[in-house]
């Protein structure tokens, strides 16, 4: 049984790097699905939820480097830079490859808007930060594609258990959604009506 090599190693560490990016972003995305619309989640202040999802962001963006510069010196396949973040022109695996790099730069899109924050329109901005909330389906489609280990065993379990993680959460938050929606139809049915009673009278 030979040790760990110098290849072996970049490719453990690819597989290893992308899998922690994918739990952290599936964690930055539940953080986005569950906080309501004061920014708070339950026994946490609002601070506290944007400084955690700051710090998973961070997290999720610094293991994603490491996953795609390891990806890139891993001499096992010939993956360019170019190929890292323009879709579909890598010559091994181009499609599954491709959509890793559009997950990349939606990524990099939302970090460079918001290190410009001050300087963007609201409404461009949020509407580019609900944009990179694509990344996630696309880096799981990314990682069961590109990757055979990923279609079994624990890195496949690890997996299932993000997809069903944000499946829940999204439930969640639709059947919250639906029940306020009656309340806020009802109030504001309850509103228009009140200058016509006064009339009456």
């Amino acid at each position: 049984m030979t040790g760990i090599t110098h290849t072996t190693a970049l490719w453990y560490a690819s597989r290893a790097t992308g899998v922690v990016t994918l739990l952290l972003l599936t964690a930055v995305l539940l953080l986005g699905i569950l906080v309501n619309r004061q920014g708070r989640l339950p026994g946490l202040p609002s601070f506290a939820v944007t400084g955690l999802h700051r710090n998973l962001s961070l997290m999720a963006v610094a293991f994603l480097a490491i996953h795609v510069i390891t990806a890139i010196v891993d001499p096992y396949v010939t993956i360019g830079l170019a190929a890292a973040v323009l879709p579909f022109v890598s010559a091994y695996k181009p499609f599954w490859l491709g959509l890793g790099a559009i997950s990349l730069d939606l990524i990099a899109a939302l970090i460079l808007t918001s290190l410009a924050r001050a300087s963007i329109n609201r409404r461009a901005w949020r509407g580019i930060h609900w944009l990179a909330y694509a990344a996630w389906p696309l880096a799981v489609m990314h990682s069961l594609g590109s990757s055979s280990d990923a279609r079994r065993g624990l890195v496949f379990a690890v997996l299932a258990g993000c997809v069903l993680a944000v499946a829940v959460a999204l439930s969640w938050r639709l059947s919250r959604a639906a029940r306020e929606i009656p309340r806020a139809a009802r109030a504001a049915a309850t509103l228009s009506r009140m200058p016509a009673r006064k009339a009456d009278l």
